[in-house]
């Protein structure tokens, strides 16, 4: 199974993780600017002692004559030098690299200087080395002149590294625990900050939890933040919906228990009448035979109402025309038009309904039924699908008694038939649940020569905006 993402977990990376990154990325740019700033530091104390040494020189002659002389002491360079962990050396040269002074060891320079030196001086600066130990070195091509002559010297200053990679191992150390600890405040006021911004959510997800198992009343969380909101109404409603159909099941099967259990004990008692001879076979047979039927239609038209509901939780509908599933059922039921010698007239227009085919199929089925069984015999009976606007209205008259203003109020309650004796009381109340679920309406209208109008109002779907 998969683990579930921890919320608090994808907050601290989301938040840390740039931050992190961030503070690396700038610790290293410090780190290269703090190196950089303290190199060009050293170079120029490398210059300045270039340039004491270039100040004690002499000069007599001229040209290829001209010779260099050097009166620079130690002492010149210890001034130079911050403490005993690095050391200084330099090298007095002539342009063609003859020493003058110095160090021989250290090797002659041999490059060039810049076009756009750093300073106002004839200096560059290169990494060598000298008695196999690395060291930084400045050169200062120092013109020397005096009143016996004018030459050009090369002075080359070399310093070891130990003072320059000592401050450098500092300033890395430095940042790095500065860092560290930025890191841990910015990572300590993250953790307290989402700790207490995800307490909302897990005080609901525990006031749920602590809920008895058929509590689905609304959720009461009016201190959730606002982006709390759409979950706690998304959850109410989906308890709402979930309590429709508890209640609804819970309704079905006391209405279930309730009437199966008058025909179910009519027709144990006809049994046992029949078994003590107190009616004769066939008459017994028979009442046996009717009390079956209502039993059967009873069950079947509970079913039904069961599927109703079941289908309005499913939304895998289509977009049908009502017209040939009307047809359909007519057609399926003129047998029983036929026995009664009803005049039908039948009058459909295309209408597109969004809808299940079964329940179209099961309103048009129990209202036709209905009207037929309550037509007088040779009646007449209309059946007429128009569409106007956005609706489509279905119209089932018949030539029937029609009914009373307080029964009309109590018809589409379940079980509450008009005739007892012919009648579960589900056809309408069938109908009336599909209709509902489809988004439209359903009224009984005595006519005013006699008669009943069953009208079914339904929103069209127009085909051009599916």
């Amino acid at each position: 199974m998969t683990r579930a993402r921890s919320l608090r977990r994808t907050l601290l990376i989301g938040i840390l993780a740039p931050i992190a990154i961030f503070i690396v990325i700038n610790s290293v740019s410090l780190y290269r600017q703090s190196s950089v700033a303290a190199r060009t530091a050293y170079d120029r104390t490398l210059l300045a002692s270039a340039k004491t040494i270039g100040e004690q020189l002499d000069v007599t002659g001229y040209g290829e004559e001209a010779t260099l002389h050097s009166t620079v002491p130690y002492s010149a360079l210890e001034a130079f030098e911050a403490d005993t962990q690095s050391r200084m050396v330099y090298r007095v040269s002539t342009l063609d690299g003859k020493l003058v002074t110095g160090y021989d060891e250290l090797a002659p320079w041999k490059g060039r200087i810049p076009q756009r030196p750093p300073y106002a001086a004839l200096v560059d600066f290169y990494d060598g080395q000298f008695r196999g130990r690395p060291v930084r070195i400045a050169v200062l091509l120092q013109p020397v002149a005096s009143a016996q002559g004018l030459a050009m010297a090369v002075v080359q200053v070399a310093e070891t590294l130990e003072l320059r990679e000592a401050l450098a191992r500092q300033l890395l150390v430095d940042m790095l625990w500065r860092q560290l600890l930025l890191l841990a405040v910015v990572a300590g006021v993250t953790v307290l900050v989402v700790q207490r911004a995800t307490r909302p959510v897990r005080a609901l997800g525990q006031a749920i939890q602590a809920r008895a198992d058929d509590d689905l009343s609304p959720i009461d969380a009016p201190d959730a933040p606002r982006e709390l909101r759409p979950l706690v109404e998304a959850t109410t409603a989906v308890m709402a919906r979930l309590q429709h159909l508890l209640d609804h099941q819970k309704r079905f099967v006391r209405d279930s228990a309730h009437q199966l259990r008058t025909p179910l004990a009519v027709l144990k008692a006809q049994v046992q009448s029949a078994q003590r001879g107190d009616v004769p076979a066939s008459q017994a047979l028979e009442e046996i035979r009717i009390t079956t039927e209502r039993a059967t239609q009873l069950a079947n038209q509970m079913l039904s109402l069961a599927k109703v509901e079941q289908l309005r939780q499913q939304p895998e509908s289509q977009t049908l025309d009502f017209a040939p599933v009307l047809r359909s059922i007519v057609l399926d039921l003129s047998p029983l038009m036929a026995d009664r010698g009803l005049d039908v007239g039948v009058e459909t227009e295309s209408a597109p309904i969004h809808a299940h085919q079964w329940m179209l199929a099961e309103l048009s089925r129990n209202l036709v039924h209905n009207a037929i069984k309550h037509s007088p015999p040779g009646g007449r009976l209309e059946i007429a699908l128009r569409c106007r606007g956005e609706e489509a209205t279905l119209t089932i008259g018949d030539d029937g008694p029609g009914i009373a203003d307080e029964l009309r109020r109590r018809l589409f309650v379940p079980f509450a038939a008009g005739d007892v004796a012919k009648g579960s009381g589900l056809g309408l109340a069938i109908c009336r649940e599909i209709v509902l679920a489809l988004g439209g309406s359903l009224s009984l209208e005595n006519r005013a020569g006699g008669g009943l109008d069953a009208i079914v109002r339904l929103p069209l779907r127009r085909t051009d905006r599916q």
